[in-house]
């Protein structure tokens, strides 16, 4: 079920689009008119950030899929999945086409048409309230949520907006520039800047994505929080393993190898590994399946009681 947060990150998503699509249209244009390298940059890298924002919502939607028997653990890595493509489309559409854009002005030059590039740089400056208007909605939403940015959706909406508010600037510098000197340089420098730009940005929401497809830990607290509680526990002797991996936006998969004193009789055994369980659910509540293996110290077999079945709270 789609959760109140998830809402709120829709709807940022869905402010976010509806500004790109108009913003983009109208650089789009004016780049035209102007035959400007760097508006016509910010042009791509508004047309990027509206289709990784259409990938952001099928990230939204898909990844609260209920599990079912192809995929035991839910469909949660699909919001670090399609966040992977909404950088790689960052990296392409626009950084590629920035550096494209300021690579060709360099050598082929160019030629202000100076109502064209007061009409652009009209375009910029709507364009710079839009993008920020956007950007503090984003940010409204993060401190909403505990200033975190947890969520690869909106982290790559501030990235985006945060991105785009730059990207403006530089570009509307360069044309400012263009016009005062008749320098072309000025204008292509823009558009490789924001080219660089881009292409950082998208590495590092990439790198963020492909560390929670490949099975990222869980947040270190959380872990400790659970080791705790298992030392605490008088029936446990040690504890030798303890494994966490995230398998979407607000669940982790815990697993635990322990330890457990002599004397215990299987009966014994299955209930104090249901307690435990559950005492980790109530911990930590975003450990969705946990899976115990324990064995009396001394033995040489494990056993693997009920507390292995993954399923939650001990129900």
């Amino acid at each position: 079920m789609t959760t109140r947060s998830d809402r709120r990150t829709r709807l940022t998503v869905l402010v976010a689009l509806a500004a790109n699509l108009v913003i983009a249209a109208a650089k789009a244009v004016g780049g035209l008119v102007a035959s400007s390298p760097a508006l016509l940059s910010e042009a791509a890298h508004s047309v990027a950030d509206s289709v990784n924002e259409i990938f952001l919502l099928a990230a939204l939607r898909r990844s609260r899929r209920p599990a079912d028997r192809r995929h035991p653990f839910g469909y949660g890595k699909e919001r670090f999945f399609w966040s992977l493509l909404a950088a790689v489309g960052i990296f392409v559409m626009g950084g590629c086409f920035s550096f494209y854009q300021g690579i060709d002005a360099l050598r082929n030059g160019g030629e202000e048409h100076l109502g064209g590039y007061v009409a652009g740089l009209v375009v910029l400056g709507v364009a710079l309230l839009a993008e920020g208007g956007s950007l503090l909605r984003a940010l409204y939403q993060v401190r909403r949520q505990g200033g975190g940015l947890s969520d690869p959706a909106l982290r790559t909406v501030v990235a985006e907006d945060g991105t785009a508010v730059v990207g403006v600037t530089l570009a509307m510098a360069g044309m400012a520039l263009h016009m005062i000197t008749g320098q072309v340089v000025w204008e292509a420098s823009a558009s490789l800047a924001i080219g660089v730009l881009l292409g950082y940005v998208a590495y590092r929401l990439g790198r963020e994505a492909r560390d929670q497809l490949i099975g990222e830990a869980a947040d270190p607290r959380a872990s400790e929080r659970i080791r705790e509680l298992l030392r605490a526990q008088p029936e446990i002797d040690s504890v030798e393993a303890l494994f966490t991996m995230k398998t979407g936006l607000d669940t982790a998969l815990v697993a635990a190898r322990v330890d457990l004193v002599p004397g215990l009789d299987s009966e014994r055994v299955e209930e104090v590994a249901v307690r435990i369980k559950r005492s980790i659910v109530r911990v930590v509540p975003e450990a969705a399946q946990v899976f115990l293996d324990v064995t009396e110290r001394g033995a040489t077999e494990a056993w693997e009681g009920p507390a292995a079945t993954g399923e939650r709270g001990g129900a």
